[in-house]
């Protein structure tokens, strides 16, 4: 993944906040033949600053309707 608006060299030294930062990027700007890690994204969901639509969908589709984060 590339992005020109962050050092990844200096966010990387803070492992929770690049795993924080690289899930928020997929999410948001499109995952480019990436996957998302199931097990890092329940881990750090209530931490994710994404739209609202996207964190219910996501919600949805990880815990079903009964999600344990509602």
């Amino acid at each position: 993944m590339y992005n020109w608006s962050v050092n990844t060299k200096t966010l990387k030294k803070n492992q929770k906040q690049y795993l924080i930062w690289k899930l928020e990027q997929l999410i948001n700007f499109g995952l480019k033949n990436q996957k998302l890690d199931i097990n890092q994204l329940k881990k750090y969901f209530h931490q994710l600053k994404i739209d609202p639509d996207k964190k219910n969908y996501l919600k949805l589709i990880i815990y079903g309707k009964k999600s344990p984060l509602s």
